[in-house]
C-alpha cells in the first residue's frame, strides 16, 4: 500500500512539472518569440496603416495617358482613442466647423465602430495635411494616410473610361478585398477590368508614443507588406480620333462608334453629349453626379454609343441584299421598277423618288424603299418554307448572326441587345396565322419593330468590309504585358457566303460616289458608306450612317447616329467622312465641311421635343407604312 501511495505521489508530481514547464515554454514564445500577438494586443501603441496601391494607369493604342493618378490626403480617427483636446485649435487647423467636427466623430463611431479607424476627412489640400502632420500629437485618436484618386489629363472618352468610387456595405460583406472607405470601378473600364486595375493593398505597423507621436516603423519594417501597384491598361481607341470625334459631336445628341474591322479593336466610341471625366473623381463627384443625372434634356451619363436603340433606317437594307441573295430570291441583276411608292393590298410605303427601273447596285446606291419591300417579300414568300412564320423564322437566324438582337460580349458594362421581333410576338399582336410578309413589311426598309445600337451598326459596317466575318468588338487591346483575351482574337463568320458581298461593297461605293452621300467623298479615300434616316414618332428624324475605307482592304468601319439630324446624308455621313479623313491621312482637307459640322446644332431640335406636348400615335399603323408598332418586343 505504501508503495502504490510513493508512485502516485510521483505521478502527480510529474504531471504539475510538466504543465508548469508548458506554461513557462508558451509565455515565453508569446511574449518573446511570437511578436504578432505582442502587436494584436498592443493596439494603443502599434498602428496598422493600410498603404492602398495606385490603380493601373490606362493609355491609347498610341501610348498616350488617358487616366493617371495623383495623392490624396485623408484624417483618420480611431473614436475610442481620442480624448480631450482644443476642438476649436483642431477645427481651425482643418478649416472646418466645430459641429462638423462633432458629427465626423459620431458618424466614424456607428459606422466603423469605436475601435476601428476610419476616414474622418477625406481629400485635405497638401498645404493643410503637411500642417495637420506636424501637430498631430496634439490630437490623440487622429492619424492620417496617402492614396491616390485618378485624374483625366486629356478630358475625353468619360463613358469609356468610366469613374470609381466608395464602396457599399453590402460589398464589404460579400468581398473580403474591400473594407469601408475602399475605392472601387463603377462604369466603364474602371469597372470591367477592377481586378486588373486595383492592385493589391499592403499594411505598415508604426509606433506611436504616449503623445500620439510617430516614432517609427515597427522592427523595422519587418512585419509590413508591400502593396501591389495595379496592372497597366492599353485601350484600343486612338485618343486622336476619339477627341476629334467629340469636337464634332459637340452641341448634337448621338453617337460615334469606330472599328478595326481587321481586329475588332475600337477606335473611337462617343456618346454624346458627355461631360468632364475629372468631374466624377474625389470629393466632387457625388454632386456632380446629382448634377448631370438631373439633366433630363442632355442626358449626359447615358451611353448612347452601348444603350440607345434606334431604327436602323436603311443601312438596314444592306443586311436585306445580303439575306436574298443567299436566300437565291435576288442576284444583282434582279430588276424591280419603282413608280415612288410599294404597294400591297391597303399598304403603301412612299419611296422618296420615282427611281423606275433599278438593279440590286443601284438600288442600294439610291436607297429605293421599293425595291427593298420587294425583296423582302420575296424572301417571306420563298417557296423552300411552308409557311410565313418559317420564313420569318429563317430570316431572323440570319440578322441575329450580324449581331442585332443579340447582347454584344464587349469588355464594356451594359451593352443592350437591340430589338429584334420573334415569331410569338407577332402571334401575340396579330393573332396566330392571322399575320404575313405585308403585315410586317416595315422590317425590309429596316423601321418597324426593328431597334439596333451604335455599336451593331459599327459592327454591321466591319462584317460587310470583311465580306462576311468579324471579331468581337473590344476596348482593351492589353493588360500589363500580356495581351487582352483571347476571346478577341476568334473570327465570327455570318452564314452568308462572300461572294454576295461584292456587290453590296459596290452598291455603298456608289452611295458615296453619286448616291445619297455623294456630297461627303474623300478625296483619295475609296469609301463605301450606306445612308439611313430612320423616323422618329415625336419629332425630326434621326440622322445615320454606316461605312468603311478603304474598299478593298478596310482599316476603319464606322456608324455615325445623330439624333434628330433629318437625313442620313445632311449630318451623319459627313462626320462620318470627316472622322475617316483623320483617321487613314490624319489631315482634313475639307475645311468647310469640317466647320460645317463643328459648328453645327442639332440638340436644339432635341430640348423643343422634351419640353414639346406629347403626341398620340397609332401602333396598328398602316399606309404609308414607315415605322409599324413603337411596342418592344419580346426579348
Amino acid at each position: 500500500m505504501n508503495a502504490l501511495l510513493s508512485n502516485r505521489k510521483y505521478i502527480i508530481g510529474g504531471i504539475f512539472l510538466v504543465v508548469c514547464i508548458s506554461c513557462i515554454v508558451r509565455l515565453f514564445y508569446m511574449q518573446v518569440i511570437d511578436d504578432s500577438l505582442k502587436l494584436d494586443a498592443s493596439n494603443e501603441t502599434f498602428r496598422h496603416i493600410t498603404q492602398y496601391p495606385p490603380r493601373g494607369c490606362i493609355f491609347d493604342r498610341n501610348g498616350h495617358l488617358l487616366v493617371s493618378n495623383e495623392a490624396a490626403y485623408d484624417i483618420l480617427v480611431t473614436p475610442s482613442q481620442v480624448k480631450d483636446f482644443d476642438t476649436n485649435s483642431f477645427c481651425t487647423d482643418l478649416g472646418i466647423a466645430k459641429a462638423d467636427f462633432i458629427s465626423g466623430l459620431k458618424k466614424a463611431t456607428i459606422q466603423n465602430t469605436a475601435y476601428h479607424a476610419s476616414v474622418f476627412m477625406k481629400e485635405v489640400t497638401p498645404e493643410i495635411y503637411a500642417a495637420f502632420q506636424e501637430k498631430m500629437y496634439k490630437y490623440h485618436g487622429f492619424t492620417s494616410q496617402v492614396r491616390t484618386v485618378r485624374r483625366y489629363p486629356l478630358k475625353i472618352a468619360p463613358h469609356i473610361l468610366g469613374y470609381i468610387g466608395e464602396v457599399d456595405k453590402n460589398l464589404c460583406e460579400r468581398d473580403p478585398e474591400y473594407k469601408e472607405g475602399d475605392y472601387i470601378g463603377i462604369s466603364g473600364v474602371e469597372e470591367s477590368y477592377e481586378d486588373d486595375l486595383r492592385g493589391k493593398k499592403g499594411v505598415k505597423i508604426e509606433m506611436f508614443d504616449a503623445m500620439n507621436k510617430e516614432v517609427g516603423d515597427y522592427k523595422n519594417g519587418k512585419f509590413d507588406t508591400l502593396p501591389v501597384t495595379g496592372d497597366n491598361l492599353t485601350c484600343s481607341i486612338d485618343a486622336k480620333l476619339q477627341e476629334y470625334g467629340e469636337k464634332l459631336m459637340q452641341n448634337k445628341a448621338g453617337s460615334i462608334v469606330a472599328i478595326d474591322p481587321r481586329t475588332g479593336e475600337i477606335l473611337a466610341l462617343i456618346s454624346s453629349p458627355n461631360y468632364d471625366p475629372n468631374m466624377m473623381v474625389g470629393s466632387v463627384r457625388a454632386k456632380n453626379y446629382a448634377r448631370l443625372l438631373q439633366d433630363s434634356i442632355d442626358v449626359p451619363l447615358f451611353n448612347r454609343a452601348l444603350m440607345a436603340m434606334y431604327p436602323p433606317g436603311s443601312t438596314f437594307k444592306t443586311i436585306e441584299a445580303l439575306i436574298g441573295q443567299q436566300e437565291g430570291v435576288l442576284d444583282e441583276n434582279t430588276v424591280y421598277s419603282c413608280p415612288g411608292a410599294f404597294h400591297i393590298g391597303n399598304v403603301t410605303v412612299a419611296c422618296d423618288l420615282r427611281h423606275g427601273p433599278l438593279q440590286l447596285e443601284k438600288a442600294i446606291a439610291y436607297s429605293c424603299n421599293t425595291y427593298f419591300c420587294n425583296v423582302f417579300m420575296s424572301i417571306m414568300s420563298n417557296k423552300k418554307y411552308h409557311s410565313t412564320e418559317e420564313a420569318f423564322a429563317s430570316w431572323r437566324r440570319y440578322v441575329t448572326s450580324f449581331g442585332i438582337g443579340v447582347r454584344p460580349d464587349i469588355d464594356l458594362p451594359s451593352g443592350l441587345r437591340g430589338s429584334l421581333p420573334t415569331e410569338n410576338y407577332y402571334d401575340k399582336f396579330h393573332g396566330k396565322g392571322h399575320w404575313k410578309g405585308s403585315t410586317i413589311i416595315s422590317l425590309a426598309i429596316g423601321q418597324g419593330e426593328l431597334g439596333v445600337t451604335p455599336l451593331q451598326l459599327a459592327n454591321q459596317a466591319a462584317i460587310i468590309g470583311n465580306r462576311g466575318y468579324y471579331y468581337t468588338p473590344h476596348i482593351i487591346k492589353g493588360i500589363g504585358d500580356k495581351p487582352a483575351s483571347k476571346k478577341y482574337t476568334t473570327k465570327h463568320f455570318v452564314p452568308i457566303e462572300s461572294k454576295y458581298f461584292e456587290v453590296v461593297a459596290d452598291g455603298m461605293c456608289d452611295v458615296v460616289n453619286d448616291g445619297t452621300a455623294a456630297a461627303s467623298k474623300i478625296p483619295g479615300v475609296v469609301m463605301c458608306g450606306k445612308t439611313g434616316t430612320a423616323q422618329n414618332p415625336n419629332g425630326r428624324n434621326n440622322s445615320l450612317f454606316i461605312a468603311f475605307a478603304p474598299k478593298d482592304t478596310p482599316r476603319i468601319a464606322i456608324s455615325v447616329v445623330v439624333e434628330r439630324g433629318g437625313w442620313g446624308a445632311d449630318w451623319a455621313a459627313p462626320i462620318a467622312s470627316l472622322m475617316i479623313e483623320k483617321y487613314l491621312t490624319d489631315t482634313i482637307k475639307r475645311a468647310e465641311i469640317e466647320q460645317r459640322m463643328l459648328n453645327g446644332n442639332t440638340i436644339q431640335y432635341l430640348a423643343e421635343e422634351k419640353t414639346a406636348p406629347k403626341k398620340k400615335h397609332n401602333k396598328h399603323t398602316t399606309k404609308p407604312v414607315r415605322m409599324a408598332s413603337i411596342k418592344k418586343p419580346d426579348q
